[in-house]
């Protein structure tokens, strides 16, 4: 067994918090053998070191599945040391194309790179209007790097190019930019908060990489107990053994899964892990 989960809206409190539920969790999980993967839309950089830090992660899975990490078992939590085990990089063409797109529009334009993300500063300084939640905001920008340039330059000079995101204001815009971005190929779409949208490269997705990073590890996606919330977790509780929707996931997530557990704030996932760890010595 391998529990992979997706940290915002699921794994994470509402305020970005670890419970004490969840820490016991990762705690018995450990106590178990049993490895608990972090798989995020989130850049490596963003996911939150006690995570990264706790002896049964050993792996951890970025940018809605465009990379897979393999943690230095010595300094866990620092990203720059881990190895790259896998990418799946967004083209340099289309994430131009998306720009050409996104430029129209009063929108975000975030660049996932290297582990880290880019934010046009100016961007940067305007995020608090693009979003309204104190919690999501502070993580936005703790987790972004403000630049004074303009994205094809940022998307000239990084190295592995993950993913976009762009966060919007106008619903008459999303749908705008979502018809557009239904033009292109070689492409995925896809969101993790309502006010956002995400583009990865075709086949790109939090199930692929959990399938691949399964297989690395000598096991099956059947053998992976899989949690989320959102669309871009649908296509990982699909391909695991067993997916499990957060109370509070979006309906099409709930469809999607196996069984449903509590929200994030009642420490769903949690509650999933004791039970399945305790099934194991029973």
């Amino acid at each position: 067994m391998i529990f992979f989960s997706d940290m915002d809206g699921t794994f994470l409190t509402s305020t970005k918090a670890v419970s004490d539920a969840s820490a016991r969790a990762l705690d018995a999980a450990a106590a178990a053998g049993v490895e608990f993967v972090p798989c995020t839309g989130r850049s490596a950089e963003g996911i939150p070191s006690e995570v990264l830090a706790h002896n049964t992660v050993r792996h951890a899975v970025s940018s809605n599945g465009a990379v897979v990490l393999e943690l230095d078992p010595d300094e866990p939590a620092s990203i720059g040391r881990a190895r790259t085990l896998a990418s799946w990089p967004l083209s340099r063409e289309k994430a131009l194309a998306v720009w050409e797109i996104a430029r129209r529009f009063d929108v975000t334009y975030d660049i996932f790179a290297d582990g880290r993300c880019y934010l046009r500063r100016d961007l940067f300084s305007r995020l608090s209007e693009y979003v309204d939640d104190p919690h999501i905001l502070e993580s936005m920008t703790r987790s972004r790097t403000p630049v004074d340039e303009e994205p094809p330059e940022t998307l000239a000079r990084v190295g592995t190019l993950e993913r976009i995101a762009m966060y919007w204001k106008d619903p008459a815009e999303r749908d705008a930019i979502t018809a557009a971005l239904a033009d292109m190929e070689g492409i995925e779409v896809t969101r993790s908060y309502p006010m956002n949208i995400e583009v990865m490269e075709a086949g790109v997705s939090k199930g692929a990489a959990m399938t691949w990073l399964c297989r690395e590890l000598g096991m099956d996606a059947a053998d992976a107990v899989a949690f989320g919330d959102n669309f871009n977790d649908i296509e990982m509780l699909r391909a695991a053994g067993l997916g499990v929707a957060m109370a509070n996931a979006e309906p099409e997530v709930r469809e999607a899964a196996d069984t449903v557990c509590a929200s994030n704030d009642e420490d769903g996932v949690a509650a999933v892990m004791m039970e399945r760890i305790a099934a194991l010595s029973a």
